[in-house]
């Protein structure tokens, strides 16, 4: 049904160099129902905290989505 890649981390964020974020790709099948599509973000949006960057629809009925999640750097005092 979908297709789910372990997430990869980028680069930093042009203008802003304390924000990183990590990405994640998933592709769905022309079979996949919009409830269903639904579902599978909202589900990753509220346990993994990650929040919805990008949907492309391609020729054929494909999805991809690619969601991403701010990475927090905990500097120690010292």
């Amino acid at each position: 049904m979908e297709q789910i890649p372990s997430p990869r981390a980028s680069g930093r964020r042009p203008g802003r160099s304390d924000v990183e974020y990590e990405y994640r790709t998933i592709t769905m099948s022309r079979e996949t129902t919009r409830s269903e599509a639904r579902r599978l973000i909202t589900e990753a949006a509220e346990h993994g905290h990650w929040e919805l960057t990008r949907v492309r629809l391609y020729l054929g009925g494909r999805r991809q989505v690619q969601l991403r999640r701010r990475i927090v750097r905990v500097v120690r005092p010292g």
